[in-house]
């Protein structure tokens, strides 16, 4: 069965407050791609690209000149060539979340066309899978009143943003924990620390409650982050380190973390499978972020979280922090926990993708 035909759709969806993560890095939209892939029968997939310019350099406008690269490569190929697909849609360095959002299309548009449902064939034995909220920086009061919110929408896990001003921070830290004592924390540092600085401070961190920190040093600093994590001073989280399977080789060679956040958006589900299990090979604990995705990503994340390996909690709830989608309706969070079986028939809306959709 060869590919037919891909198309690309621009969206923008409004977000309910913005989001400041890092040393700068601020979002107030949510800019994002779908993939549709169409086969010789007729069987479609879907999956979202998104637009993290401070991140992965990716913009919209990327977007387009990336597809139109690879379009006409996969157009006539066979789309049971696990390894020839994922190997054209990798020919292309960098602009990572197209090409996941490729490959994971390509996941959809294959098992249908085998008449089977990918959601269905592809999940493993966690069928509750416990989340985790993003929590962004932003004034003391308003990190609290968001930690309220999504506390009572049944978020039991928080993801808190830090590195502007670690004195601010673990002011937020403790005031979370005094208001919120069943909910448990970990912080995301977006690579702001300095390897002096930093055991004194997860030092501090850790003692007000955290579980654990992601990228506390800027990745290129890698004998210090080796230093840092032979110290032991709290888990660390990898996540910008690995952007690639590549690059997860290097890191578990070097045993610079503790926990691999996978994030299928930009690793697509192959990339997210094998990462998965050299994870899992090195005795790795594994959580999977959705890259502030909207529902057309978190399913294939949650698909991801489902599978044995996957013991953390995972970043599945930026709906929680979107003001529409194009795909719906929103999941119910249980006690910290979503269903994974709320996902299973979610499909984008053509009329939601249409009123959300823009022109460059």
């Amino acid at each position: 069965m060869k590919i037919q035909n891909l198309e690309l759709v621009l969206y923008r969806l409004p977000m309910k407050s913005a989001l400041k993560w890092g040393a700068v890095s601020a979002m107030s939209t949510a800019d994002a791609a779908l993939v549709r892939i169409t086969l010789e029968d007729g069987s479609t997939g879907e999956g979202e690209a998104l637009a993290r310019p401070t991140i992965y350099g990716e913009t919209l406008h990327s977007f387009v000149g990336i597809f139109d690269l690879l379009k006409p490569r996969l157009i006539g190929m066979d789309i049971e060539d696990v390894d020839g697909l994922w190997k054209t849609v990798q020919s292309v360095a960098n602009n990572h979340t197209i090409k996941g959002a490729i490959d994971s299309a390509l996941w959809e548009a294959r098992f249908r066309s085998r008449g089977q449902d990918l959601f269905a064939e592809l999940q493993g034995p966690h069928k509750a899978l416990k989340v985790s909220f993003i929590l962004g920086i932003t004034d003391l009061e308003g990190m609290l009143q968001e930690a309220r919110e999504v506390h009572a929408a049944g978020v039991r896990v928080l993801k808190v943003k830090v590195g502007r001003d670690y004195q601010k921070d673990l002011q937020v830290i403790h005031a979370l924990k005094a208001e919120l004592p069943d909910m448990d924390l970990y912080a995301d540092s977006n690579e702001t620390l300095t390897p002096d600085a930093a055991p004194q401070i997860l030092q501090a961190m850790g003692e007000a409650g955290l579980l654990w920190v992601e990228e506390p040093l800027p990745v290129h600093q890698t004998r210090a982050r080796m230093e840092l994590k032979k110290l032991g001073v709290l888990p660390i989280i990898a996540d910008d380190s690995c952007f690639t399977l590549g690059q997860l080789e290097r890191e578990l060679d070097l045993d610079t973390f503790d926990i691999l956040n996978i994030k299928p958006p930009r690793t697509g589900i192959t990339g997210s499978l094998k990462m998965l299990e050299l994870a899992k090979a090195a005795g790795k604990r594994v959580m999977i972020g959705s890259q502030a995705g909207n529902l057309t990503s978190m399913r294939h994340s949650a698909l991801i979280a489902s599978l044995e390996g996957v013991d953390c909690p995972s970043e599945l709830t930026f709906f929680l922090k979107l003001g529409g989608d194009i795909s719906g309706p929103n999941p119910v969070l249980q006690d910290g926990h979503l269903n994974l079986q709320d996902l299973a028939g979610l499909r984008p809306d053509p009329e939601k993708l249409q009123q959300y959709s823009i022109r460059l």
